[in-house]
């Protein structure tokens, strides 16, 4: 391309003395946006690992509620509840354990983007479209590993748990 054109040029001018560097911006800036590419793959992987394994932990958390709450389940069964009403109680719940976390990771996050900036020098932007993008993703995280044990719940036969201890 050019820039071998110049340096033949130029090395015919120092007589094949080679004291010259020619560097070509734009190879540097696609090294560099490469670079980047892969950073951004890598914290994409980790961030979607850390959401199934905090969806797993959700689904976990109301599990073993609705363990707990049985007889709570059989007592609003008894009274009227439908089982669409007992999946909705669940499923807010999970949702709602789902919006603490994400309050908390962007708290931490703007916390931590402020504390690189300052103390890094690296320059950290946290835009009002992230923080809703996370609280979009926090609720549909709690949604999607919410749906099992909300239906677990519902499906419970309201005498069998009134019986239980």
């Amino acid at each position: 391309a050019s820039a071998d054109v110049i340096a033949r040029a130029l090395n015919r001018r120092h007589l094949g003395v080679a004291d010259i560097e020619i560097e070509v911006p734009e190879l540097l800036l696609e090294q560099e946006q490469q670079t980047q590419d892969t950073f951004n793959l890598v914290l994409a992987v980790i961030a979607g690992i850390s959401l199934l394994v905090g969806g797993i932990g959700i689904m976990n958390i109301m599990l073993a509620s609705v363990l707990e709450r049985i007889k709570e389940i059989g007592v609003r069964r008894s009274l009227g509840a439908t089982r669409n009403d007992i999946v909705l109680q669940f499923l807010f719940e999970a949702v709602f354990i789902s919006l603490i976390g994400g309050a908390i990771g962007v708290f931490l996050g703007v916390f931590s983007a402020r504390t690189i900036a300052a103390y890094a020098e690296i320059p950290t932007i946290v835009s009002a479209w992230s923080i809703i993008l996370s609280f979009g993703v926090a609720a549909s995280i709690g949604l999607v590993f919410g749906i099992f044990p909300a239906r677990k719940a519902a499906e419970q036969d309201p005498i069998k748990a009134l019986r239980a201890d």
